[in-house]
């Protein structure tokens, strides 16, 4: 529940990072053409990376608002997903990518720091950015982690890519500026551009790593995920809590969007029932299930009992 309400609000956590990513990029690419710095100018690629991603991110909450129609009847919560998906293939072919290219380049062809202060300044501003960010996104990602849960479990759970991308995305910027700060401060203090290069490398491989794991990730989403262990508890729950019920015998749950999820049900009502009583029962099943999870946009049920005979559906 807590994830549906989330999900409901507007996405602060990809604002946040779209704002900040944006202004550093441009220091970046600034401090990088003062400096020569390969790590700086791989920076710069990271940020600008990353404004594009939140940008389409944006474009994909927008459109997984959509209201169903006649060739989407479930809705367009999965463009969300689709979106994410883009998201880290970018992260990984340009972000990464081209930042290991230049870090190849400038070991190649060495050149020496110049005005090394540009570089302090601006990952300085860029860490108190990206780190202001990180906070805003781990705030979103903590309303719908459980109690006594570790922020990796609760990270690998969220259905939010609007969330856990930013996540994501902002450690592999911390990471990355840390990166790039101990490869200034090595080439300036060995006077070695060999440093400045290695650690547009590592800059590169953070983001490749990263991008892995949003795969994986918004992959298993696109496929179809189940709903959380508890609401499918839950659910079963809901529905063995009526006298009418006998057995659930088989409960099929899939995301659709963070705060879309269908549920397909079948149960096992009890013998002896008329058809109305199965009928209330069944609405009954119905509307507590919505009451207690406002996120399952669909309920389909089948009962056991009337096959054969007169086989009935519900849906809502």
């Amino acid at each position: 529940m807590a994830e549906a309400q989330a999900s409901e609000e507007k996405p602060i956590a990809v604002y946040g990072a779209l704002a900040a990513n944006l202004l550093i990029a441009i220091a970046k690419f600034i401090a990088a053409a003062f400096t020569g710095s390969s790590s700086m100018l791989a920076e710069a690629f990271h940020s600008v990376v990353d404004t594009g991603n939140e940008g389409l991110l944006l474009l994909g909450h927008k459109r997984s608002k959509k209201e169903p129609d006649e060739k989407h009847p479930f809705g367009y919560g999965k463009e969300l997903y689709f979106w994410s998906l883009v998201v880290a293939m970018l992260l990984f072919a340009i972000g990464g990518g081209l930042s290991i290219y230049e870090g190849i380049v400038h070991i190649q062809n060495p050149e020496p720091i110049e005005k090394p202060i540009w570089n302090y300044g601006v990952l300085l501003v860029a860490f108190l950015a990206e780190g202001t960010s990180w906070v805003i996104a781990i705030r979103q990602l903590l309303k719908q982690r459980k109690p006594g849960e570790g922020y990796f479990k609760a990270f690998r759970r969220s259905k939010d890519p609007s969330i856990f991308v930013v996540v994501a995305e902002d450690s592999a910027a911390l990471l990355g500026i840390l990166a790039a700060a101990l490869g200034v401060y090595l080439s300036v203090t060995f006077e070695n551009p060999f440093f400045d290069g290695a650690a547009s490398i590592v800059i590169g491989l953070i983001l490749i790593v990263v991008a892995i794991i949003l795969v994986y990730e918004t992959r298993a989403l696109i496929m179809g995920e189940a709903a959380d262990r508890d609401v499918r508890k839950s659910i079963r729950e809901i529905a063995t809590g009526f006298d009418e019920v006998a057995e659930v015998k088989r409960l099929l749950t899939m995301h659709f969007a963070p705060d879309q999820v269908l549920v397909n049900i079948e149960l096992k009502m009890r013998n002896g029932l008329s058809p109305e009583a199965i009928f209330h029962a069944v609405e009954a099943v119905q509307k507590k299930i919505h009451e207690a999870h406002p996120e399952v946009s669909s309920v389909f049920l089948e009962i056991e009992s009337l096959r054969g005979t007169q086989p009935e559906n519900a849906a809502a």
